[in-house]
């Protein structure tokens, strides 16, 4: 038996049921008085029961496989020939880790394209190495601007010093 696709009634008319958001598409028992799909007519979308459920053996499998959650390196050891392994919730550094030891081992990965995860990390490197040099430049150019305006002030005679001297020239003639 096909796998049936249970949502709720008219999800496809209205973008709160679904339409268009997938985290929207959900399934929700039809309870109404006059709603067709209940009563379970034809040409309806059919209603969850008990008949659809896969069976036991084929249950959380994929391709026949059993799904290992791997959070670090050393669970790679775990998958076998019977087995598909599923990276958890790991962080960037340590999802690439696992990734290169997977290909070394010659694991396929389920939920993660390896190519595609190395050149994102790669992206994210030069964008900070890129956002480094920039702060870089900016701090030395303020630091060019506090010399010389140092370098300014230095030259410019204190207004006091510039009282003393016409005092002082004032006695002398």
């Amino acid at each position: 038996m096909t796998k049936a696709k249970f949502l709720q009634r008219d999800w496809t008319r209205f973008s709160r049921l679904g339409r268009r958001k997938k985290s929207k598409q959900k399934w929700r028992r039809p309870t109404g008085r006059d709603n067709k799909m209940r009563e379970k007519r034809r040409g309806y979308p059919v209603v969850v029961s008990i008949g659809y459920r896969k069976k036991a053996i084929d249950r959380n499998k994929v391709d026949g496989k059993e799904i290992v959650m791997i959070f670090n390196v050393s669970d790679l050891t775990k998958v076998g020939k019977n087995n598909v392994a599923h990276i958890g919730k790991v962080g960037a550094k340590k999802k690439s880790e696992i990734a290169k030891k997977a290909i070394e081992m010659k694991i396929n990965l389920l939920n993660v394209n390896e190519n595609k995860l190395f050149k994102t990390i790669e992206k994210k490197k030069k964008k900070a190495q890129e956002k480094k040099s920039l702060e870089k430049k900016s701090l030395e150019k303020k630091e060019k601007k506090e010399k010389k305006t140092r370098e300014v002030k230095a030259d410019k005679p204190i207004k006091e010093d510039k009282k003393i001297e016409e005092e002082t020239k004032e006695k002398v003639e």
